[in-house]
């Protein structure tokens, strides 16, 4: 290795940072005792790119030019416990003839680079990699090699889960030598991770057990266990998340934490005494995920700018409406990570808390000790707040108090369930809210449905049948086209993968605060939005599959049709 010059002088050199971002990081050094690149990175002075390529330039190391996706060769990832690959960064890619091809984040780890080269018996050649992409690269492959809930389903022997250990590893990547239920059990929530699943169901029927993934919001049976393995895997998730293993006849409700692949994943755990035995729900939650701006949960130029000017006003109520699932909250955290936190006081009541916001108080509705939405929203108005957001109404009192908090000169953001935009006004006067008061504070109300969007891998263009082009005014003459997926191994054959926000937004004016206060319908209230330029939801649905991002069926499997 070459290291004939200082790493500080190569950036300087190259431009990478200023002498004045050099001086600040070789002061915290002093103090810190961290690598000068870690803390040019951390300080935002250095991007993980511009450090690789000057220690490539100090090591003589050359920095890789691109990364596999997946190493899968078993033989490669046997040579390292996963644990020891991320703690030094390595990662063994290919064999080169007699010379193993290896990716690295720092090129003076010798330790571990002698290590490899002395297991393999042969010359290692090395290239770089920031941190970031290497560690990537080992969660990835490691997560293959950990091997899929079916490959333990052979292995699995109801007696011996009942000595289960109660302690969970740090990461389910690293489990090899558990009893076999535990093995499946924690394969189960690794593949369910990895295939991007947002709830796990196990289904005891008279003769089967069934396990099924809900992946973009629909379910998918994935393996069917022996059915004398139920009470077994029962009682494993149960010691997991808390709950009585005894209590079989009545329904309980846990949580527990877990890492996958270096990502800690929130479980909450739902138990349903049924004639065949428990029905267990697992919901899995990303909590290393970020929250997600706007523009990343599909919402256009012109919806963006007109909710963007109504959740910076200084007062009124926002809503958000829609079916379960259909991404209600995140567009709340979304709307609420826009806001300026610094300059303004924001609190939250919600059950569950699903995303941890950065300069948000944030309250966890408690039902058992009476803390409840409306409870924790009069606690929440003797904090001085500018913003408060309200998980969810759920009746006249708490409705009540959101109206008075917003009439009050607080901005109010909270869900509802309704089909469409207008039935969030009609059912707030039906909770017991004087149309007057509904008036006066609402500010606009979003209904909105997600959508699976077309696998990019595997995307076609087709003509919709005749029955359906009939159904939503299709005219194929006119040059439209529309896309499908055609089923491949990057979308599990589905031809979807990920999905995207459909909307719908109410502003509210003049003339439709006259039609609540004359006791419109909720049907009227819709025709005058959509003459005061509302795009209802399926007009937008279809728009999006005119751009090839779903496909007519998403469309019309999730909206109503159009009178």
């Amino acid at each position: 290795m070459k290291n004939t010059q200082q790493l500080g002088q190569i950036l300087l050199r190259e431009g990478s940072i200023s002498q004045e971002d050099l001086d600040a990081a070789l002061h915290k050094q002093t103090d810190e005792h961290q690598p000068l690149g870690q803390i040019l990175i951390r300080q935002r002075s250095l991007t993980a790119a511009q450090l690789c390529t000057a220690l490539a330039l100090q090591s003589g190391i050359p920095c890789a030019d691109t990364l596999p996706e997946v190493v899968t060769e078993e033989s490669l990832l046997e040579l390292l416990p996963l644990t020891y690959a991320r703690e030094h960064g390595i990662m063994p890619l290919r064999w080169d003839d007699a010379t193993l091809q290896v990716v690295i984040d720092d090129p003076y780890a010798l330790t571990a680079i002698n290590d490899l080269e002395a297991l393999v018996d042969a010359p290692l050649k090395l290239c770089l990699a920031p941190r970031d992409a290497v560690m990537g690269l080992i969660n990835r492959s490691y997560e293959i090699h950990a091997g899929g809930a079916s490959e333990m389903v052979a292995d699995m022997d109801a007696e011996q889960a009942g000595a289960a250990p109660t302690l969970e590893p740090d990461d389910l990547l690293d489990i090899s030598d558990e009893a076999p239920v535990i093995r499946f059990v924690n394969s189960l929530i690794t593949q369910a991770y990895k295939e991007r699943a947002s709830d796990i169901h196990i289904e005891p029927f008279e003769n089967e057990l069934v396990v099924r993934y809900r992946i973009d919001g629909i379910l998918y049976e994935i393996l069917r266990p022996p059915v004398s393995a139920t009470a077994s895997i029962s009682s494993r998730i149960k010691i997991m998340s808390g709950l009585d293993i005894a209590e079989k006849r009545l329904p309980q409700d846990g949580r527990f934490r877990v890492r996958i692949a270096a990502k800690d994943v929130d479980v909450r755990v739902s138990s349903l005494p049924t004639a065949f035995g428990e029905r267990i729900v697992l919901r899995l939650l990303d909590k290393s995920s970020n929250v997600l701006a706007l523009e990343d949960i599909g919402m256009k130029d012109k919806l963006l700018l007109q909710i963007e000017k109504m959740i910076s006003a200084t007062h009124g109520v926002f809503l958000v409406t829609g079916p379960t699932g259909s991404g209600k909250t995140t567009t709340l955290y979304a709307a609420l990570s826009r806001l300026d936190r610094k300059q303004k006081n924001i609190i939250t009541v919600e059950d569950p808390i699903e995303y941890q916001l950065s300069g948000v108080g944030q309250i966890q509705v408690n039902p058992k000790i009476n803390l409840t939405f409306a409870n924790g929203l009069r606690s929440i108005l003797r904090q001085d707040p500018d913003v408060i957001m309200i998980g969810e109404i759920r009746d006249r009192e708490t409705a009540e108090i959101a109206i008075q908090s917003a009439l009050t000169g607080h901005m109010v953001f909270s869900t509802l369930h309704t089909n469409d935009a207008a039935g969030g006004l009609t059912r707030l006067v039906e909770m017991g809210i004087e149309p007057f008061l509904a008036a006066s504070s609402v500010v606009g109300i979003l209904a909105q449905r997600l959508v699976r969007t077309i696998c990019p891998h595997c995307r076609e263009q087709f003509i919709p049948d005749e029955v359906t082009r009939e159904r939503l005014n299709i005219d194929i003459t006119a040059g439209q086209s529309f896309y499908r997926g055609r089923g491949c191994e990057k979308c599990m054959q589905i031809g979807y993968r990920g999905r995207t926000g459909v909307y719908e937004l109410l502003r509210i004016n003049e003339k439709i605060r006259a039609a609540i206060l004359a006791n419109a319908d909720a049907g009227t209230i819709r025709n005058m939005a959509i003459e005061d330029g509302m795009q209802p939801l399926r007009s937008a649905g279809i728009e999006l599959a005119l751009q090839g991002v779903t496909t007519i069926e998403e469309i019309v499997r999730v909206t109503q049709e159009e009178n």
